[in-house]
């Protein structure tokens, strides 16, 4: 890496982490929303232990990977805000006036929400603990936990990110949040899908990911070390930022196209 791109990306990176870090309107939403659902799921559906099959002793630990998840969301949407005010403002048009590369003003735009992911991961973590939750994987587990967290925040920022540089519009992202939560809704996020007896919706959830990278998390919290539920949830963590990344960088190349 030269120093003239190590440069651009402190530069762009500074500015995107002090950006998201200084609109409360999206960190606090962030943070508080998934606690909620955490709040409200693990004092109503606690019976849902009682069930043959359920991994868990307490719902608290089974539901605390939704934060996790959720939290990347809520990434998406800042990501995309973010990078569309740019676009709209017209700071994207004239960065491409200057010798900045692409891949530096990427690695620029999505540091912020990275920053906002370990915030969150550790927040949750936090907050799981102190309300009784256990992690079965111990303080390594814990540290899984945050990576798998921001992979997950740096995948569903990346696509944000591209809605945003694909449309030049604010309003084209928030119409793209509320699809993306019902991913979240139609997968794994109440129970195992193994406990899922409605046909359609287990088919549903089978073929979403966002099923594996909850089981990832609830592997590391509740069973230990599951070699192959870790290794789909990063699979399929990975999968999404990686193919989000590249649409995200083609889009831009062709919104910074000079003419």
């Amino acid at each position: 890496m030269s120093a003239a791109f190590a440069t651009q990306v402190g530069m762009l990176a500074r500015r995107s982490v002090l950006r998201t870090l200084r609109q409360p309107a999206m960190v606090v939403p962030a943070l508080l929303f998934p606690l909620m659902l955490l709040a409200v799921n693990s004092g109503g559906l606690q019976a849902a232990t009682e069930l043959p099959g359920f991994p868990a002793d307490s719902y608290l630990d089974f539901v605390l990977a939704v934060c996790f998840v959720q939290g990347g969301l809520f990434a998406a949407n800042s990501a995309g805000t973010n990078v569309s005010n740019d676009v709209e403002t017209g700071f994207l048009s004239r960065l491409s006036l200057t010798p900045l590369r692409r891949v530096a003003l990427l690695a620029g735009q999505l540091a912020g929400i990275v920053t906002l992911g370990l915030i969150q991961a550790l927040t949750f973590l936090i907050v799981g603990l102190t309300a009784g939750a256990g992690i079965e994987t111990g303080a390594a587990g814990a540290l899984a936990i945050v990576v798998l967290a921001l992979l997950i925040s740096l995948g569903f920022g990346a696509i944000g990110a591209f809605v945003a540089l694909r449309t030049g519009s604010g309003e084209a992202v928030q119409g793209v949040f509320p699809l993306m939560f019902a991913a979240l809704f139609l997968s794994s996020m109440a129970l195992p899908r193994d406990l899922i007896e409605t046909d359609w919706f287990r088919t549903i959830a089978t073929w979403n990911p966002v099923s594996y990278m909850l089981e990832g998390f609830r592997a590391l919290i509740i069973q230990g070390w599951d070699g192959e539920a870790l290794a789909l949830g990063f699979a399929c963590a990975g999968g999404v930022a990686l193919a989000a990344i590249v649409g995200a960088s083609s889009a831009l190349r062709t919104r910074m196209t000079r003419t």
